[in-house]
């Protein structure tokens, strides 16, 4: 299934989004930097994309971490999973965390991210002085797993 999804450069070095492969899920995002930026252990930077989306209604771009870089590098989405709604049109930035214990430079033009377009539903959230039960019924953090 494919949608077209229009997208502005902001910057005239903007890398356009690259899917990896015939049937990957994420499209690649790429830095847009005037200059190297490094990012010291355990410290978080915006990496700018230089391009804004307009991702159709009833869909959102998730950001995930590229598995390379991230098992690599240790460089990952500081907020795991990055959320670019339908109605953004701002530069889409990536918050890298560098989880490793040496600084990594990350230049322009270099992949950091990976975004997934897929649609959501929004929810009517309803209150009620009963929910349903369940076999599971309140068992939290561990409870499905072995005993």
């Amino acid at each position: 299934m494919q949608y077209d999804v229009k997208i502005k450069k902001l910057r005239e070095n903007a890398v356009v989004p690259t899917y990896g492969s015939e049937f990957a899920a994420g499209a690649d995002l790429y830095a847009c930097l005037d200059e190297a930026v490094v990012i010291e252990a355990g410290e978080s930077k915006l990496i700018p994309t230089g391009l804004a989306f307009e991702i159709p209604v009833g869909f959102a771009g998730f950001i995930y971490a590229r598995s390379g870089l991230a098992s690599k590098r240790g460089l990952a989405p500081a907020n795991k999973v990055g959320v670019v709604d339908a109605d953004y049109r701002g530069e889409v930035m990536v918050a890298l965390h560098n989880h490793g214990k040496e600084d990594q430079i990350v230049e322009s033009g270099e992949r950091v991210a990976q975004m997934v377009i897929a649609p959501f539903v929004t929810a009517n959230f309803v209150l009620a002085d009963e929910l349903d039960d369940t076999v599971r019924g309140e068992g939290g953090f561990g409870s499905t797993g072995r005993k």
